[in-house]
């Protein structure tokens, strides 16, 4: 199978290199632009990128212009990337069609991680009808889950929220982001029906439900 590509804008040429390194070891091939113009040349002469991290501050063009003008012609996942955070600037990346947006300076591990579960999501990369972790199988097809083995009867809801942990393993989730992925934006009411459902879903669990660890303040992160 072909490696994805993975386009990586940035003007700092460290930053590049860094995050090349990391997901050159995971198997994607790397392109590289060093400001948004270069970006634009290189993605439409490609055709065939799967997903754009993009730093928003660089000369010439910076992120916010390239997002716009990459959302005239395609859904291509894009992550921005920015030296501040601003809920202004999220709320704007958000709103211009962003799957993700990563505040410097984060861990390559994670931006790693958080490339792999929007690949998943948008069935890019791997098996996506059957994930596993700690013992926990979900084929999602047949729309069941195993733990140890034993079967347990999950809620839609519960089901697509445990689905959603498990894709993004290791990774700190706020309830907004949970609320928006897993509820697909059309709910308005409060966050914190998140907590109702992931109470639920850990009792369902009995001891696996440990594997959900709440982030006090914030929301909460699926680890094995």
């Amino acid at each position: 199978m072909d490696k994805l590509k993975i386009l990586v804008v940035d003007d700092e040429s460290r930053m590049r290199k860094l995050v090349k390194d990391f997901l050159v070891k995971s198997n994607y091939e790397v392109l590289e632009a060093e400001d948004g113009s270069a970006a634009l040349d290189i993605f439409f002469e490609e055709k065939d990128i799967s997903l754009i991290i993009l730093d928003v501050m660089m000369p010439k063009m910076d992120g916010w212009q390239v997002c716009r003008e990459i959302r005239q012609y395609s859904k291509v996942p894009i992550i921005m990337l920015t030296a501040k955070s601003d809920e202004r600037d999220e709320l704007q990346g958000f709103q211009l069609g962003v799957d993700e947006y990563i505040s410097k300076p984060f861990s390559p591990k994670i931006l790693v991680a958080r490339v792999e579960a929007i690949l998943r999501r948008t069935n890019q990369i791997g098996d996506n009808e059957s994930l596993e972790a700690g013992g926990i199988i979900i084929d999602k097809a047949a729309h069941r889950v195993t733990i140890d083995g034993e079967p347990i009867d999950l809620s839609y809801k519960e089901f697509e929220l445990l689905s959603y942990f498990l894709e993004n393993k290791g990774i700190a989730l706020s309830r907004e982001k949970i609320l928006n992925n897993v509820w697909n934006y059309d709910y308005f009411g409060d966050a914190r029906t998140i907590d109702t459902h992931v109470k639920k879903l850990r009792s369902k669990m009995g001891e696996k439900g440990d594997l959900i660890k709440t982030i006090w303040g914030m929301g909460y992160k699926f680890e094995c």
